[in-house]
């Protein structure tokens, strides 16, 4: 159906005219008002275009599908084009926006037409009754399209966050949407999260993610790699300094704590921290506030944090390395990240991702990929995961000649062979066996006893505490060795 409006200083002019264009009716006002016939009403004169003269709507609406509802554009999902699902998708909801807006002026014109008093010629007389439930049929069905554009738009915008949350993260494996369902349900809280995963995996990107999802979005985020930064300065550059708090100090210094304030930080490689920083970790995290190096006023911490690590924690704790305290406070939220062996199935998308994005900066056009180039990388198992495919991608990039995208594969190690790899398996559980076994023969000559000059740990030329935590670990029993009480 078209609706042309006229919205002069005379309410009276209305004209409806059908989906075939044709101008089905219109009240006698129309003409009187106006000046012209309503069929007219594309081309009107240049002293009709002033604002508070006369504004004109034309806008179509018609259905696409059963349900009544727009056409969607291309389907959401976190693949190879996600710049493209985001553009269509923002295109999608602003052409909503602009359907929205034509039909509240075509609905507020409407009402103020029934409000106003309106000449007798327009409502009165039975030949006009069959009309005006026409007209008012007309603005139901405007209403009904008005809610269901503002539901389709409300699911749109969701959409766009969701994909754009997830830009750079390329994948459709169910290990990764399990991963990425978890960080969109913590992204809108503010809790402290805990990211683990191999070397590689994309930890920052989800960090990132869960930040732009969040409602600290217009706020800072503040990355700090806790590995690359000097024992002795760790603490100055979480928390910043004052002017003279030790040598070299020349003047006060912000920390990364304070520029991260309202927004969130994130810390990478957060096992590698020194003990004595790890307490001043737990403070913020404990009491929200910190004090800087060298200072005594208490400054207060509105920042979330989210930290991620490669290493095993709880086998840090135990070895004395990291804190317990803060470990349990760090792993509110724990989210774990596959490693690329997880999914193979997303490694096609990766590649075309990667390619696209390296033959754009060299210039280049791939038109495919070598088969058999896609059976190496999809049987490696990539220990270095999405960064060593990434280095691989960019560099065959760069040395392929022809536009069928290939790489070489000296650069990857062939895997290892159903009988080596369990030749490698099985070595290291020979060795602790043997290893178990030399322990409690030890254990079984001394009686027990651990210590002493006549002690396992002398026996077998290591310190106490080597063979107590080796003890634990192998789960032996040293008191079913023991005679002597004392031992």
């Amino acid at each position: 159906m078209f609706l042309h409006v006229g919205v002069p200083e005379r309410p009276s002019t209305v004209s409806v005219v059908s989906a075939r264009d044709r101008t089905s009716w219109w009240n006698p006002g129309y003409d009187k008002g106006l000046g012209f016939m309503a069929t007219q009403t594309v081309a009107f004169r240049d002293g009709h275009q002033g604002v508070g003269d006369l504004e004109v709507v034309r806008k179509r609406f018609n259905t696409h599908d059963s349900s009544g509802g727009l056409p969607r554009g291309n389907e959401l999902r976190t693949n190879n084009s996600p710049r493209e699902s985001v553009h269509n998708c923002v295109h999608d909801s602003e052409r909503i926006i602009g359907i929205r807006a034509a039909m509240k002026i075509v609905l507020d014109f409407i009402r103020t037409v029934k409000l106003r008093d309106l000449t007798p010629q327009f409502w009165d007389g039975a030949e006009h009754l069959e009309k005006r439930a026409a007209l008012e049929s007309a603005v139901e069905e405007l209403e009904l399209l008005r809610e269901q554009l503002d539901k389709e738009n409300l699911a749109l915008r969701d959409e766009v966050d969701r994909v754009s949350m997830f830009e750079e993260i390329v994948g459709t494996s169910p290990a990764l949407q399990a991963m990425l369902s978890r960080a969109i349900k913590v992204a809108d809280t503010d809790s402290t999260v805990l990211i683990t995963g191999e070397t590689g995996t994309g930890k920052e990107l989800v960090a990132r993610a869960i930040h732009r999802r969040s409602d600290r979005v217009s706020r800072p985020f503040v990355g700090v790699n806790c590995a690359a930064i000097p024992r002795d300065l760790i603490a100055s550059e979480l928390f910043g300094h004052e002017k003279g708090a030790f040598t070299g100090a020349t003047q006060q210094r912000l920390g990364r704590f304070e520029l991260a304030n309202g927004g969130t930080i994130f810390l990478d490689e957060v096992g590698e921290l020194p003990v004595e920083t790890q307490i001043a970790l737990l403070r913020v995290l404990q009491e929200h506030e910190f004090e800087r190096v060298g200072g005594t006023c208490r400054i207060r911490a509105d920042v979330r944090v989210i930290a991620a690590t490669n290493r095993d924690l709880q086998a840090a704790i135990s070895t004395g390395s990291f804190r317990s305290d803060l470990f349990y406070r760090l792993n509110v939220f724990p989210i774990e990240i596959p490693s690329l062996r997880e999914r193979r199935e997303d490694i096609p998308l990766l590649v075309e991702y990667f390619i696209d994005r390296y033959a754009r900066k060299a210039g280049k056009h791939f038109k495919n990929v070598e088969k058999r180039t896609l059976q190496v990388l999809q049987s490696y198992p990539w220990p270095g995961n999405i960064r060593e495919l990434q280095n691989v991608v960019e560099r065959s990039v760069i040395l392929c000649e022809s536009d069928i995208f290939s790489i070489d594969e000296s650069w990857l190690p062939l895997p290892l062979s159903g009988t080596e790899s369990k030749r490698h398996i099985e070595l290291p559980r020979r060795l602790e066996a043997q290893e178990k076994n030399m322990i409690e023969e030890a254990l079984k000559a001394s009686r027990g006893r651990v210590f002493g000059p006549t002690g396992a740990a002398a026996k077998l030329g290591i310190p106490r505490s080597t063979l107590e935590s080796k003890i634990k670990s192998l789960k032996i029993d040293k008191n079913r060795f023991k005679t002597d009480p004392e031992g």
